[in-house]
């Protein structure tokens, strides 16, 4: 049975969800599933656009055979050669051994890789500029190296406004049946699992997601086809374009607050919940608040990029930093966050260091304001260093209130 949707009269969508997988790349939780998208478009000649993972492969199989109709497959457009979108290649070759298949160099270099075989024979490398008629239409190719591998292409097509954009715009999350950005309210159903999905998956590549932006700003898109999440169609992108510019160039989404701790007891905790309502109280709105054992990295990172200020807390633990709280900095240094403004709060009972050991680790990432005054909780907060700590939290409150 398919489950094929038409984008136009000469595009076909034909992807699957999984909602059984719990982790993307066996890394990232994804409790809504994930979803993988392949197009084929119907002109002189057929263009397959990249395939899908093996965990949707029957569905995948048969949305392509429906679609298709009977007629042969012409052309494999490979944008990506992660294993959850080339994977099915081999298989494909084997029902249409003619099919051309049109990739970058690089892209061409990683087939012998991952498949063990010399593939040149039937492969149309392509490169910035290059073109293929496919009757009706015209596909441009544009290069998009390390958004996210650096054998990443992107393809427009000017008659129908197509861009297919690989894994840049995609999202976690599964599909159910609504595939367009307009059946739903995308900021409410989506945004959260678009922005953990930029910050992890492309947050590291600001500088290279800016040049494959300035490329397709000269571009009359209107429709944008992902390989995960859902498809944005009537050329109203500026909402995402606008998320995409402040992620890649680290900027907050606007003013706002994370307090992120680590806690063994619950003391440091305890001051971390006190410095949350100290800012509640001088009129701080929409803090968001988590334990570092408890919450996954992937969404401690996404909300580093939207937030412009950070409150960290941990305890010194065997005399350095607690684990959680280290995996955290280096995980947000790893990404390339930039632009943020931290505050810190410590707690140690007999040696603090851990706020020391926060700001070293923070002084090694660009454009990182740490402010003075670290507040250090000797066992338990106790009732004579609430001063010190409202007086951080003033010092947040005008920033974020001003």
């Amino acid at each position: 049975m398919h489950t094929t949707r038409k984008i136009n009269d000469h595009l076909v969508y034909l992807g699957g969800s999984d909602r059984r997988q719990s982790r993307f790349e066996n890394l990232f939780p994804i409790p809504r599933g994930v979803s993988y998208n392949s197009y084929l478009l119907l002109d002189e000649k057929t263009v397959l656009f990249d395939t899908a993972d093996e965990s949707v492969g029957r569905l995948f199989f048969e949305n392509l055979e429906y679609a298709l109709n009977a007629r042969t497959l012409d052309y494999l457009v490979i944008h990506h050669m992660e294993p959850d979108h080339c994977v099915l290649l081999e298989e494909v070759r084997r029902r249409w051994p003619e099919v051309k298949l049109v990739c970058s160099a690089k892209a061409l270099g990683m087939m012998s890789q991952f498949f063990g075989a010399d593939m040149s024979d039937c492969t149309l490398t392509v490169g910035e500029g290059d073109k293929l008629s496919t009757g009706r239409h015209t596909l441009h190719f544009l290069t998009a190296p390390m958004v996210h591998w650096p054998e990443v292409i992107m393809t427009y097509e000017e008659v129908d406004k197509l861009l297919f954009t690989a894994d840049a715009f995609g999202t976690f999350g599964a599909l159910s049946g609504n595939i367009f950005t307009d059946e739903f309210d995308f900021d409410k159903a989506w945004m959260d699992d678009a922005r953990r999905y930029y910050a992890n998956v492309c947050g590291k590549y600001g500088a290279q997601v800016q040049a494959i932006l300035k490329k397709i700003s000269a571009l009359d898109i209107g429709t944008v086809c992902p390989l995960h999440g859902p498809v944005w169609r009537g050329g109203d992108i500026a909402p995402l374009l606008e998320k995409y510019q402040q992620w890649s160039t680290y900027q907050p989404e606007g003013k706002a607050v994370m307090i992120a701790y680590a806690t063994m007891y619950g003391n440091t905790e305890n001051a971390a919940a006190a410095m949350a309502g100290l800012l509640a109280e001088k009129g701080v709105r929409g803090i968001a608040m988590y334990d570092l054992s408890e919450t996954d990295v992937s969404e401690l990172a996404a909300e580093s990029f939207r937030c412009s200020h950070l409150v960290l807390a941990a305890p010194t633990y065997n005399g350095g930093l607690h684990p959680k709280m280290e995996a955290y900095l280096h995980d947000i240094k790893a990404l390339g966050l930039q632009n943020r403004t931290v505050a810190l709060l410590e707690n140690g009972t007999w040696a603090p260091v851990a706020a020391r050991h926060m700001a070293t680790i923070l002084g090694t990432m660009k454009n990182m304001t740490v402010l003075e005054n670290p507040v250090a909780v000797k066992s338990a907060l106790a009732e004579g260093q609430l001063a010190a700590l409202g007086a951080l939290a003033d010092t947040l409150a005008a920033q974020l209130c001003g």
